[in-house]
């Protein structure tokens, strides 16, 4: 295989090391048992969480042991935000927290074979542990100002907001759960997004002030932005989250697909599992052929189907063709349907009005006037089925588990009418 430093330095996942050649020589020694930490301050983990789980994957697949550690303890802190502090969570939401965050994790990694995942849970080391007891054997080891030059309480110490004692004390915590998982488990290394590089170093700072001899690294990925200047990982609706019910398949799926050219190249190498030669040719298709979106739709089904299993993938690819008149909407489940319709403009109404009515209502054209000329033109269609007449009304055999309507101007602008109870 290929060495594990050069797949990732070609994937564009290596941003920050300690010592990259350390590194290299102690995974050709291998195996190497490291680990990656994710905070429960939220119920679900999202696509910049899915960027370290998939690292720490390609990591285990070239021989190595990871431990996937959700921060039962951590996530009752917060990691300092840039702008603020965080609101603390009760200490019964942050534990649901860390089983909804180890089911969306575990499936992501391999749990058998010679270098089977571990998960951890720091409150397992950190719940017993007395202030005087974590101040004498673990703070005394920080020093206060290399902890606040760190670019994340830094910046805080900086703005009107400042920064509570107990999130400058953030950083104790993660370096300690390096410590104790050293110290445990022989872990050698941690992974972590470039953003959180103060972090990883305070656990190899930790290590060689309280194992002299011990040898250990760290390594941050780069934070991925897009060519458009908008922030990874969220659209107009928010951020894309793992959790079905937040975000849901057809949403995902469709955040990869809308990708732009200009990052797909980018998004395959992090993303994808393909082979480099796979990678490449798609790349290329990209270049030749852009209106195809053949490394969009190979990377849309790749990730839906990785986070969200091959029959929930069938069904969007489904709903995706169907809904622009590759497919029949009517075998749809209503679950999809509703899913996919929720994320194009839609309104509700009590009764079916003329067609040139629901058309401006639902924003496709601007006026009843501009219905009535689309549908003149041929461009108006319900449910696929081209409106012929400039007087349509659907009736209720039109609607789509019993309540939807899918409208189309021309081929691409989609809009849905939902029929409620009055």
């Amino acid at each position: 295989m290929t060495d594990i430093v050069d797949e990732l330095k070609w994937r564009g996942l290596i941003a920050l090391s300690t010592d990259e050649e350390a590194l290299r020589k102690a995974f050709a020694d291998g195996p190497v048992t490291f680990y990656c930490g994710f905070d429960p301050t939220a119920p679900s983990l999202h696509l910049g969480n899915l960027v370290q789980i998939l690292t720490m994957r390609r990591i285990q697949e070239a021989g190595n042991r990871p431990l996937a550690l959700v921060g039962g303890a951590t996530g009752l802190i917060g990691d300092p935000k840039p702008t603020a502090e965080r609101t603390l969570n009760a200490p019964e939401v942050v534990a649901g927290w860390v089983e909804r965050l180890r089911a969306q994790i575990e499936p992501l990694l391999h749990f058998d074979g010679p270098n089977a995942a571990v998960m951890v849970n720091n409150l397992d080391w950190t719940q017993g542990l007395s202030a005087i007891e974590f101040l004498r054997d673990i703070g005394k080891h920080f020093r206060v100002n290399k902890m606040i030059a760190k670019e994340a309480v830094s910046r805080r110490l900086n703005s009107d907001a400042g920064i509570s004692y107990t999130e400058f004390s953030y950083q104790i915590l993660q370096g300690m759960d390096f410590l104790e998982l050293y110290r445990r488990h022989g872990c050698a290394l941690q992974t972590g997004g470039s953003d959180q590089w103060g972090n990883l170093t305070s656990g190899t700072d930790l290590i060689h002030r309280v194992e002299p001899d011990a040898v250990v690294h760290a390594l941050g990925t780069p934070l991925i932005t897009k060519a458009d200047g908008t922030k990874f990982g969220k659209t107009e609706s928010g951020t894309v989250w793992l959790d079905p019910e937040m975000t849901t398949p057809y949403a995902f799926y469709q955040f990869w697909v809308n990708a732009d050219d200009r990052d797909v190249s980018k998004f395959l190498r992090i993303f994808s599992f393909r082979s480099r030669e796979e990678i490449e040719e798609l790349e290329r298709q990209t270049e030749e052929r852009p209106q195809a979106r053949a490394a969009q739709r190979a990377l849309a089904e790749e990730l839906t189907t990785l986070v969200h299993g091959a029959e929930q993938t069938a069904a969007v690819v489904a709903a995706s063709r169907a809904l622009f008149g590759q497919g029949e909407l009517a075998e749809l489940d209503g679950r999809t349907l509703a899913s996919a319709l929720s994320e194009v403009p839609h309104i509700q109404v009590a009764e079916l009005g003329q067609v040139v009515d629901l058309f401006a209502e639902v924003g496709l054209v601007a006026s009843k006037s501009a219905a009535r000329r689309t549908v003149k033109e041929g461009g108006a269609y319900v449910n696929n089925v081209k409106v012929a007449s400039e007087d349509a009304v659907p009736s209720s055999e039109d609607l789509l588990d019993g309540r939807w309507l899918v409208l189309r101007r021309g081929k691409k602008n989609l809009a849905a009418v939902e029929v409620v109870a009055g």
